[in-house]
């Protein structure tokens, strides 16, 4: 073969199978990551979505806001929740968000970020981990932003936490190569009354394009003004495990410690 055959190979090598097959291995030898999370510590968290994920052998991951009385009430099934190999992630202590935001009328001034210090930021989500670590016994876990809000005036206040987690996930939507995933921020797609059929076509684009997906869920089958139905939430559910050999369903922990591995050995 001359040089001028070996340079027009180039392409087909770096488009063709073999790298089809190279990216779908990063994802612990599945096509593509999914990610199931779960935010602010509601009943049914507990009621309707632990018992359909452990029906199926499916884990997720549960972002709790320390101060939920869903916490404190219920926290031998807490517990019991991270025995099952779910994650318990940090949602903040008392969930700020920023009310100089337009639309932010429901924040009240005790949980507005914008007045607060970043260092008062900080401590609270550090409060945060020392209760999850009493309640689950672990030392690395993922952080949610409340409302997505990252800044406090023009500082990043995670960038002080970067140690704390393994990674943050943030409110954007979006599909990303496992090089692409910002482990400050990472992409998720926020559901809120969309059909099973709209999420079951999430599952299938990220496992065409070799991607992570992450979806946000609060209520399911009720308990929260975001919601999605229980019937759709299952007819994901089943989706994802009757897939199981393609996809990689873990808690975000995990995703973002691959991520990292990754990303640190290639450079990124």
């Amino acid at each position: 073969m001359n040089i001028k055959s070996c340079l027009l190979l180039i392409p087909m090598l770096l488009t063709g199978p073999n790298a089809r097959l190279q990216n779908a291995q990063v994802w612990n030898n599945k096509q593509c990551a999914v990610v199931l999370t779960y935010d602010d510590a509601i009943d049914v968290d507990l009621d309707n979505v632990v018992p359909a994920l452990d029906s199926l052998k499916l884990k997720g991951t549960f972002y709790l806001i320390g101060s939920s009385p869903v916490v404190n009430k219920r926290m031998n099934e807490w517990r019991l929740v991270a025995k099952h190999g779910h994650e318990l992630g940090n949602h903040s202590i008392f969930h700020p968000c920023d009310g100089s935001l337009p639309g932010r009328s429901f924040i009240g001034p005790d949980n507005d970020l914008s007045r607060y210090t970043v260092s008062r930021a900080v401590s609270e989500i550090r409060v945060n981990n020392t209760l999850l670590k009493a309640i689950d016994g672990k030392d690395m876990r993922t952080f949610a932003f409340p409302c997505g809000d990252r800044k406090i005036g023009d500082v990043f206040f995670y960038d002080q936490l970067k140690k704390d987690f393994a990674g943050a996930r943030g409110v954007s939507p979006g599909l990303q190569t496992i090089d692409k995933v910002d482990l400050d921020n990472i992409d998720c797609y926020a559901i809120n009354g969309q059909s099973a059929d709209y999420m079951i076509d999430l599952v299938k684009k990220a496992m065409q394009t070799h991607t992570l997906l992450v979806f946000l869920f609060h209520g399911v089958g009720g308990g929260h003004n975001l919601n999605v139905g229980l019937k759709e939430h299952s007819q994901l559910l089943h989706f994802i495990k009757q897939n199981e050999k393609n996809i990689w369903v873990a808690p975000m922990v995990d995703v973002a410690e691959r991520i990292k591995e990754y990303q640190v050995a290639k450079g990124n």
